[in-house]
């Protein structure tokens, strides 16, 4: 029987690896698969060893202080994977924890496939030659990438964009005001959808600047409501229990949707959101976009001195221009981000932006990444050579 043991350590990875194994087990129906994820995963039939809500957080400094939990659930995922023995190791995203397990897996004698590529031309570059000592193939989803693997002996294949399969064309204006009557947002309503970010600490570093530039975007234009997409790995209590503690969220028109995320994504008319996937994800749904965050400061220094693209917006390194406004640490200030966002909802930078954006989906490939990555795999377990 064909064991197939796949890592995804955080909500939008896992989302990738659900379709992944779905595309596997159509090629290998007698497949088992085991690993670290979450629901979308256990719905695809996956055997969940770690749990991906335990893994949660994320930053330089913020994971100190679970470094604990990590590492249980680090010697858990590693004695099952000496248990087990599988035929093969499917990594998705998640390097900081997915790096370190290929290094076990090429230990144990397991091939490992990396579906997802760590982000090695943004910063940490030298990981480039630690990936190609422990990682058999590389399955990207930029165009981009695969120049910063050459000359390293990695076999690096270009798959395409998973979110352009699952995700939705942006709506025509008929589905679009059904979304926001089923969203309950009146007709003669702006709607801004705040996304804060899938881990605790960049709820707690996120969540305050949010609300305060969309209370500040409300004085300015009070026909302005909200509606913030919860992720499925924070707990709802805890983010209302957040919100009730920060004053600029008392009589805020602001309504929390779990599980709804791309409706409050296409329903609205921009959103404001962190860096990151999320910022893809928002940008093929056709909703025009601002990105802010601000992190610990020690994180953000060291951020400073590595980091080695001009920009942490994904849209803008595609698309190879600021298309999106990006407002980081000292420069995202409620004032300057709401700014931006009232730009977006009365100006033509909204217009501007979505036709820009229309040209992402084209730029991310035709669709079928999941698909060519089981094809990856299966080749990988049946030890054909590569072509």
């Amino acid at each position: 029987m064909t064991r197939v043991l796949v890592c995804a350590g955080d909500a939008s990875g896992e989302l990738h690896a659900a379709a992944f194994v779905g595309a596997l087990r159509e090629r290998l129906p007698e497949a088992r698969f085991l690993g670290l994820g979450g629901a979308e995963m256990e719905k695809a039939g996956v055997e969940i060893v770690v749990h991906q809500r335990e893994l949660a957080i994320g930053g330089l400094v913020e994971v100190l202080g679970d470094l604990g939990r990590v590492w249980r659930a680090w010697r858990r995922l590693g004695a099952r994977l000496l248990a087990a023995r599988p035929d093969l190791v499917v990594l998705v995203d998640s390097p900081d924890f997915n790096i370190p397990f290929a290094r076990k897996a090429r230990r144990a004698g397991v091939p490992v496939l990396y579906y997802v590529s760590p982000q090695v031309w943004a910063w940490r570059r030298w990981r480039v030659r630690k990936l190609a000592r422990r990682v058999d193939r590389m399955a990207v989803i930029f165009p981009f990438e695969p120049p910063f693997y050459a000359g390293s002996g990695l076999a690096v294949d270009f798959v395409g964009h998973p979110l352009v399969d699952r995700l939705p064309a942006p709506p025509d204006a008929r589905e679009r005001a059904a979304l926001r009557a089923a969203l309950g947002v009146p007709e003669d309503a702006r709607l801004v959808a705040l996304l804060p970010g899938s881990r605790r600490n960049e709820l707690r570093d996120g969540l305050a600047l949010q609300i305060e530039t969309a209370r500040r975007l409300h004085e300015r234009l009070p026909r302005t409501r909200f509606a913030l997409a919860l992720a499925p790995s924070l707990d709802r209590a805890a983010v209302e229990a957040q919100l009730a503690a920060l004053p600029g969220a008392a009589g805020l028109p602001l309504d929390l949707h779990a599980g709804r995320t791309y409706d409050v994504v296409r329903a609205a008319d921009a959103a404001l959101a962190k860096p990151g996937t999320v910022t893809v994800e928002i940008a093929l749904l056709g909703t025009p976009l601002v990105v802010a965050a601000r992190a610990h400061p020690l994180s953000a220094a060291i951020a400073r001195r590595v980091v080695a693209v001009p920009t942490l917006t994904m849209p803008n390194l595609v698309a190879g221009d600021a298309v999106v406004p990006e407002f980081l640490q000292e420069q995202a200030r409620p004032e300057r981000v709401a700014a931006a966002l009232e730009e977006l909802l009365e100006g033509p930078s909204g217009e501007l932006q979505r036709r820009r954006l229309a040209h992402l989906r084209a730029q991310l490939g035709g669709g079928g990444a999941a698909l060519r990555a089981a094809a990856i795999a299966e080749e990988m377990i049946a030890g054909t050579p590569r072509p």
